[in-house]
């Protein structure tokens, strides 16, 4: 039986391009940092101590966060909707143009300000940093019937050249009844897929004809009128589901319940539950928008429903982890699946599988140290040595020859351990990340695939003595020779083990 996670997995290594029109609210995320260690002494509220006046960071919101999470999972996106004829609306478009989504498409409105979210953030005694305080500026009066003429002409131009349209609603009046009923419409006219992710509100006919909707479980209680029994939340969840999906004419339904998963019930199908990883909720900022993007870039690529509802339910875990919104790579994403699919086999991966975590890794600014070997009996001598080279950077890959070529080292009498055995002891090691098996005789190809910043061997040997340097110095990498430990060898502990057979005597420690 192949899991869900690896069904996924299939999928993404075969990840495309795609192109996205994002229509709904952009807002503007403004947050001021600084320390709170202290109470006023005229009010008994938190003072913001902020030790940079300039340290305010400006990042897309909204529709902005769907826009630029599928930017960066491969998307081609345009934007539609609409700014103030102030600052804030020339920071937005910065802020969405630095994370590669095309602007043209977002109308100026001199009525209303640009949607503006001011957050205070403070952090104390060095601890981990927590909103205190939010200011909103915003209109949510629907825009005027000339505005929306403007956006359905610049939505008109953009159809012919997008996969998939999302519109993102926070009911800050651009995602008007009418607007949407004729975005849906023209999608369907084309046959292009429109994804919801509607607003907190108590009428959905709004959304009548889309593709999909993704409302959380809130959400889903206050369009369906119900009260969900926190005992019976699945059960329940179904029941919303398929009344939205009756009611509204939609091809599929994804209700998010946080903890318990996702619901998903598509036209003609029995309803799903698609369970979740449990994991430490720090911020559930941007969750939703995550699960948005994501789910669009899965549709566009041809995902069937529970494939692409399991992929952004990964994705939006990723998202809960991180304080504020990131935007997370198709690698990146792609390495967490491995990590879920693999789980069982602990460190050991592919090459194919290896490359992928290792990119995360590096997008992440951390430094990649290779060493290699046979690593056959395990022993001291080898656990100082990958200690060691763990201490040189962040991330250690050990590569493993394969019994085929410890044979051809060490002779017809050796491995002593097969190469999934050996491999296996190496992942109990708190030193090492990852272990990959190697066929060639040498690490040259394994060094070609990983580049690390740092290859580690074994101070007996010379650099001139190792085969892989002329690829080394080819590739940059620097090289580092670790102490050699003398009387510590494999080879060593097995001929005294093997003296002990034939004279009946202890082995010796030394």
């Amino acid at each position: 039986m192949i899991l869900m996670e690896d069904r996924v997995l299939d999928r993404v290594r075969a990840w495309k391009p795609f192109r996205l029109l994002v229509v709904g609210d952009f807002m503007l995320d403004q947050a001021l940092a600084g320390d709170a260690e202290r109470l006023s002494p005229d009010a008994p509220v938190p003072v913001l101590a902020v030790r940079d006046p300039l340290a305010t960071t400006d990042t897309a919101g909204g529709a902005g966060n769907v826009a630029v999470f599928a930017a960066a999972i491969g998307g081609t996106v345009e934007c539609v909707g609409v700014v103030g004829d102030d600052h804030e609306g020339r920071l937005l478009r910065k802020t969405l143009e630095n994370g590669k989504c095309g602007t043209e498409g977002l109308i100026i409105d001199p009525t209303r300000p640009t949607t503006t979210k001011r957050s205070l953030i403070g952090r104390a005694q060095h601890r981990h940093p927590q909103k205190m305080f939010r200011i909103d500026v915003e209109s949510r009066e629907p825009l005027a019937v000339s505005i929306q003429a403007k956006l359905l002409d610049e939505i008109s131009k953009r159809l012919n050249s997008c996969d998939v349209v999302c519109i993102e609603d926070y009911t800050k009046g651009v995602c008007t009844p009418a607007l949407c009923a004729k975005l849906i419409e023209l999608c369907r006219s084309k046959k292009i897929p429109v994804l919801v992710d509607p607003a907190a509100i108590n009428d959905y006919s709004r959304y009548r004809g889309a593709t999909v909707i993704t409302p959380n479980r809130s959400e889903a209680e206050k369009a369906t009128g119900r009260t969900i029994d926190p005992a019976n939340v699945v059960a329940a969840s179904r029941e919303m589901a398929s009344e939205m999906l009756k009611t509204l004419a939609l091809d599929a339904v994804v209700i998010t319940l946080d903890r318990y998963g996702a619901v998903l019930e598509v036209s003609g199908s029995p309803s799903i539950h698609l369970p979740t990883i449990v994991r430490q909720v720090y911020d559930v900022a941007g969750a939703g928008d995550m699960v948005l993007a994501v789910l669009a870039g899965a549709v566009a690529n041809g995902m069937p429903w529970p494939e692409a509802v399991t992929l952004a339910n990964i994705a939006a875990g990723m998202e809960v982890e991180v304080f504020g919104v990131r935007a997370f790579s198709i690698a990146e994403i792609q390495a967490q699946l491995i990590r879920i699919a693999h789980a069982s086999m602990g460190k050991i991966r592919s090459r194919e599988d290896l490359l992928v975590e290792i990119a995360a890794h590096r997008s992440a600014g951390r430094t990649i140290v290779m060493t290699n070997g046979c690593f056959d009996v395990l022993h001291a001598g080898h656990v100082g040595y990958l200690r060691e080279a763990k201490s040189l950077g962040d991330i250690l890959v050990v590569g493993v020859n394969c019994d085929a070529q410890v044979r051809s080292l060490k002779g017809s009498d050796r491995p002593i351990y097969c190469e999934t055995d050996r491999a296996e002891l190496l992942g109990e090691l708190t030193s090492v990340d990852y272990i990959t098996i190697f066929e060639e005789p040498t690490a040259t190809e394994l060094l070609r695939a990983v580049i690390p910043d740092v290859y580690v061997k074994g101070g007996d040997y010379e650099s001139k003595e190792i085969t892989e340097s002329g690829v080394v110095k080819e590739l940059g990498i620097k090289l580092s020779l670790v102490a050699h430990r003398p009387g510590l060898s494999t080879t060593s502990v097995v001929d005294r083990v093997r003296a002990q057979f034939v004279n009946g005597g202890n082995v010796s420690a030394s």
